[in-house]
Order: structure tokens, then C-alpha cells, then sequence
């Protein structure tokens, strides 16, 4: 779908990427925009902590995705902005949901009955990870540097320290849990690199059309499976559900769609690591989980992987020697 003239699409193009993200000019709005996204989505899995006790998985995903729904489509229609009626963009928006949504959020969720809230953000963020793997052995579509592999091992490195050795001591008893999270980490990954498809379109209205139809696509388990109203949800749980679908759902998804435009995949994946130590944080701020005694370790661990994988080309260029290669 061409884009429009409207005031909705005008202030969108501001937004829109260059044509070669991986290279283009960065500036500190955009790495604001990474720090944001990171903000919104490390605060996904302690408040599903809060809320899964009295909702159940299924209902929980559809509430918050018709939420956040709900909340886009509210602010597209006081910008003006036309949502696509052509059967191609809904095809676009129904395949990024469910790899980017409703598939590793249910799977997610489900899993974050049997681990903490830590330990899930810890896992859930080696996206960029699998994104570098997928990038430079599969897609090739973004240049996968010998800098961004570094990056990528010093995160990975970064979430060892933070969890602590100890942790993997634990790996037995809820190992499906945990490595059903690491699927749903993959499927995150790909989730990125088909993303850029969408970038023809207003970030907002693929987010609002994505987290449509993926709440609307659970309504019929949720009501089957679930029963919904037969449940009795706590104050704390039902506040949690719409804190997570307007912050985490409805601005993380469109912060990730503006992200995905302006940094490209690998760069937009970084932001998984900086979740770890925000994610963490606010898992025993809120929770009361423990910290390791290795945090600030893994805390610098962390940040350097993130400098390393979101350096912009043409600055490392410049801090190249002549006659070396950067890669």
C-alpha cells in the first residue's frame, strides 16, 4: 500500500527508515528510542508475574493484546491515519504476530509459571544472539561483523554473570521451561528480520493491526479453555494486564517497528540485553526475587556487548586504521 499524504503518514515519515538502516547516520534519538524500547519490554515479565496467578495464560495474552489495540487504534483515529483494508498488509500483520507475539508470548507465559522472573528475562533476551546467528549464516541481509560477534559472546557472557553460575544448577527440574523460552527467543529473532517487510507502513498501525489480530485470534481459545468468567481476577493481576498491553504491547511494539527502521535488525536486537539489568531490577523491586552477587559484573558484561553490536559503521570506519579492515 502506497503511502499517503495524510498528517498521520507525514509525521510517520519522519519516522521511516533509510534505505539501508545497517548504514545509515545514527543519532542519540535513536539510540533514545533503543533505550525506550528496552524500558517498555523489561517490564513484560515481572508484571505477567503479577497477573498470572488469578489469569490464566491464554486470557491474559488476549486481554492484553485487544488492550493495546484498543489504546493504537485510539490514537490513529485522532491523527487521521487510514489503517490498510487491503488483504496483503493484514497477511504482513498477522504473520509478524504470531512470531513476534502470540506464539513466544504464550509460550513465554505459560513457562513463566515455573521460573522466576529474572531468570526468564535473562533468557528471553539472547534475541540478539540468535538474530546474529540467523543474519550472517541464513539472511545475510544486514553485515554481520567480527565487532557484533564480540558484542553478541560479551552479552551472552553478560547474562551468565547476572544469573549466576549457581542458576544452572536448577536448569533440571524446570529444563522444558527453560528451553521453551529459548524457542520463543528464536522465533523473536525472525520476528526482526521479517519485520523489515513492514517498513512501508506507519509503525503504529502495524502494531494496532498486529496486536488485533492476535487478541482476537486467542478470544476463542480463551473463552473455550478458559472460561473467563468464571475466573476472579486480584485488583494487582487486572492492573498488571492493562499496564503490560498500553506500555509493554502497544509502545514497545510501536518503539520496535521505529527501531527496526532506523537501526535495522541486529542493532534493534541489542536492546534485549539492555533489558537484562532493567528487567531484573524491577523483578525484585516488584517482586522481591534476590539479585546475584555478580550483577555488576554482568551488568558491565552487558553494556559492552551492547556498545560493541550498535557501534555505527561509519564511526568505526573513522577509528579504523588505513589499510585494515573493520569486519
Amino acid at each position: 500500500m502506497p503511502k499517503s499524504t495524510s498528517p498521520g503518514h507525514i509525521a510517520a515519515a519522519t519516522l521511516s527508515s533509510p534505505s539501508n538502516p545497517s548504514t545509515g547516520a545514527r543519532t542519540w534519538r535513536d539510540y533514545a528510542l533503543l533505550f525506550a524500547l528496552a524500558c517498555c519490554w523489561s517490564s513484560t515479565y515481572p508484571l505477567a508475574k503479577l497477573a498470572l496467578p488469578t489469569i490464566p495464560p491464554i486470557t491474559f495474552i488476549s486481554v492484553r493484546s485487544l488492550i493495546a489495540a484498543a489504546f493504537l487504534f485510539a490514537i490513529l483515529w485522532v491523527r487521521g491515519v487510514r489503517v490498510p483494508t487491503d488483504l496483503k498488509a493484514w497477511k504482513l500483520f498477522a504473520t509478524q504476530q504470531l512470531i513476534n507475539s502470540t506464539f513466544p508470548f504464550l509460550v513465554i507465559t505459560w513457562s513463566q509459571q515455573y521460573v522466576p522472573a529474572s531468570n526468564t528475562v535473562v533468557l528471553a533476551s539472547t534475541t540478539p544472539i540468535f538474530a546474529f546467528l540467523i543474519t550472517s549464516l541464513i539472511t545475510r541481509h544486514e553485515p554481520a561483523t567480527l565487532l557484533k560477534l564480540v558484542g553478541a559472546i560479551l552479552g551472552l557472557a553478560g547474562t551468565v554473570a547476572i544469573i549466576g553460575l549457581d542458576a544452572l544448577h536448577g536448569f533440571g527440574s524446570d529444563i522444558i521451561a527453560e528451553i521453551a523460552i529459548l524457542l520463543a527467543t528464536i522465533s523473536f529473532a525472525c520476528a526482526t528480520i521479517f519485520g523489515l517487510r513492514l517498513s512501508d507502513y506507519d509503525p503504529m498501525v502495524v502494531a494496532a493491526g498486529s496486536l488485533l489480530f492476535g487478541g482476537l485470534v486467542l478470544l476463542p481459545p480463551s473463552l473455550i479453555v478458559d472460561q473467563p468468567w468464571t475466573l476472579h481476577p486480584t485488583a494487582t493481576a487486572i492492573l498488571a494486564t492493562i499496564v503490560m498491553g498500553i506500555v509493554s504491547s502497544a509502545l514497545g511494539l510501536m518503539l520496535f517497528y521505529m527501531c527496526l527502521g532506523r537501526l535495522g535488525t541486529l542493532t534493534t536486537n541489542a536492546q534485549g540485553y539492555l533489558r537484562i539489568p532493567i528487567g531484573v531490577a524491577l523483578s525484585v523491586l516488584l517482586l522481591g526475587e534476590s539479585v546475584p552477587a555478580n550483577l555488576a559484573l554482568g551488568v558491565m558484561l552487558v553494556m559492552a556487548g551492547v556498545a560493541a553490536m550498535t557501534v555505527p559503521a561509519e564511526r568505526l570506519k573513522r577509528l579504523t586504521p588505513p589499510g585494515r579492515d573493520a569486519r
